[in-house]
This record gives structure tokens, sequence and C-alpha cells, in this order.
């Protein structure tokens, strides 16, 4: 007998989650609402059950619990201060960012496809080609070994 398949299950999961993280964080730069209000929001919104809840958490806590701190990185990364960029591209970046420092079980070519399929999404016409740019030069500073460039 198959147990029943859970939202974490799905390989779509994650996916799911980042598209409503993108969302969310894009919504506390214009707004500034805490991640636990943000997190019992977007926890209501119906594409909720086919996104893994675990990871949303997760990252939804720490990318707003350290938002100078990824910016700090994003600056040495782009040729934009953070604080000009559109709000959009920005929330993909620091999640995108986030998942190239703290997430080592999401392969680095995932965490920069996703970010570029959200900026293809959601982001300005050509913000996707931005957004690759600056997450291949963090994935060469975060990820060399996974990426075959360290001797």
């Amino acid at each position: 007998m198959n147990s029943p398949r859970t939202a974490s299950d799905d390989p779509r999961a994650k996916s799911n989650a980042r598209r409503l993280l993108v969302q969310a964080l894009y919504q506390r730069q214009i707004g500034g609402q805490t991640w636990q209000d943000l997190h019992r929001q977007y926890s209501q919104d119906p594409s909720f059950a086919r996104a893994d809840a675990a990871y949303l958490r997760a990252a939804l806590e720490a990318v707003c619990e350290d938002e100078a701190g990824l910016d700090t990185e994003l600056a040495r990364h782009s040729d934009i201060a953070p604080a000009r960029l559109d709000p959009v591209e920005h929330a993909i970046l620091r999640l995108g960012l986030w998942e190239l420092m703290a997430r080592p079980d999401i392969p680095y070519r995932v965490a920069i496809n996703e970010a570029v399929e959200l900026a293809k999404r959601f982001g300005a016409t050509d913000g996707h080609r931005y957004v690759n740019a600056v997450l291949d030069r963090a994935s060469r500073a975060h990820r060399a070994r996974e990426r075959g460039e360290v001797a």
C-alpha cells in the first residue's frame, strides 16, 4: 500500500515555495511586515498546499533575519547597489544568494535556474539576465568546489 504523497514529496514543492517566497519577500520590502506575519499570511494562500512548507518557513525566516548580511554579500557580486535594485529582482537575488550560501543540498545550477525562472515570470523584461549574471558570480565564490573550480 502506498502512503499518501505530501507537498514536500513533490519535486515541484520547492519551486512552489520559492514563488510564494518571492512574493512575501517583495511584500516585506514594500510594507515591512515581520517574517512571522508573512508566514501566517502566505500559509493561508491556496497554493501553500503545493509548497514545501518547511523549506518556505526556513527560507523566509533566514532571509528576513539576515537581509543586511545578504545585501552586503550581494553588493560584492552586483554592479548595482542593493538599495537601487528593483524590488522583485532584489527579492529573487536575496533568495538565490541565501540558497547558494546556506543550502549546499540545493545544487548551484538549480538555485540559479530557479531564480532565473522567477525573474522571467515576475521581473522586468531583461531582469532574468541580470539575476543570472549576479548569481553566477556568487556561485563562483560560494560553490567553487561544486563548480569544479577549486584546484
